[in-house]
């Protein structure tokens, strides 16, 4: 389940376990608000996150290029090894910032 937390000006949103076909456009959905409010300031929490299809990969895409016309910054936190292999292997530590679970 998504969740949306502001945090004074940074917005924070923290995904479920999972981002597949059978639920990316219903987190896609979720996190229409956060952009629409100016998440100028975007922060992607992956805590959960165990697993990713190229449809939740499309979703992140999306998003980072919506905060990076309104000139803001995009991150994602707390990566799972696995996850950031996925990350990796489609490219996408070379142009977003990736952090992992310490």
């Amino acid at each position: 389940m998504t969740q949306i937390i502001k945090e004074g000006g940074k917005t924070i949103i923290k995904t479920g376990s999972r981002i597949d076909t059978m639920n990316a456009n219903q987190f896609e959905q979720d996190i229409q608000p956060a952009l629409k409010e100016g998440g100028v300031d975007l922060e992607m929490d992956c805590t959960e996150l165990t697993y990713m299809a190229s449809s939740g990969l499309r979703i992140i895409q999306k998003t980072m290029r919506t905060v990076t016309q309104l000139k803001g910054q995009f991150k994602i936190t707390n990566v799972s090894p696995e996850i950031y292999k996925i990350l990796a292997m489609t490219g996408f530590t070379k142009f977003m910032k990736v952090e992992q679970k310490n």
